[in-house]
């Protein structure tokens, strides 16, 4: 069975996952105890995750670790200051971290961010799904979801659901490249 690589995210309104200084305050606004977007659901679903070194950074910012229990593989060319035990650095390229993934029977993992990880794995093809929860808020200038330029790939809509913050959450998965 193949591995899906799902990029499960939240983007503003006009298509940044954060500010030009890689902030992400802006997400406070839709934090509500009542919802949490069908994250636990999501989280429970996943073998492992990947992100890149600057969202590793930022991660680590906010206090605790907030993937307990998943091994977590953070793509960067520099050492971690890290000392969790499921928390580990690679260089591999994404096609050859999907065969290390494969061989220690993943089957699920959650691309956490940032963009440029994600052009990567959208450069070889290898996104699966697509998860994105759009954010009631325009930024008018950030980090893009999609860092131009990519490969052009069709997706077809599998959920859409909306939420009373005004969060849209939509799920779609790959089709073949063009």
């Amino acid at each position: 069975m193949p591995i899906e690589i799902v990029l499960y995210i939240a983007t503003s309104l006009d298509g940044f996952i954060a500010t030009p200084e890689g902030g992400i305050d802006w997400l406070s606004a839709i934090e509500t105890p009542e919802e949490d977007y069908g994250y636990e659901a999501f989280y429970t679903s996943v073998d492992a995750i990947v992100m890149g070194r600057r969202t590793y950074d930022q991660v680590l910012s906010w206090g605790d670790w907030p993937y307990p229990g998943k091994p977590s593989y953070i793509m960067t060319h520099q050492p971690l200051s890290s000392d969790l035990a499921e928390v580990s650095a690679t260089a591999q390229s994404p096609s050859d971290l999907m065969a290390t993934w494969s061989a220690l029977g993943y089957r699920r993992v959650w691309l956490v961010g940032g963009a440029a990880l994600a052009a990567a794995f959208r450069a070889e093809g290898l996104i699966s799904e697509y998860i994105l929860s759009i954010i009631p808020v325009l930024l008018g200038n950030g980090i893009p979801l999609f860092m131009p330029p990519g490969p052009r790939a069709e997706v077809q809509l599998y959920q859409a659901e909306t939420f009373t913050s005004g969060v849209v959450q939509l799920t779609y998965r790959a089709a073949k490249p063009l």
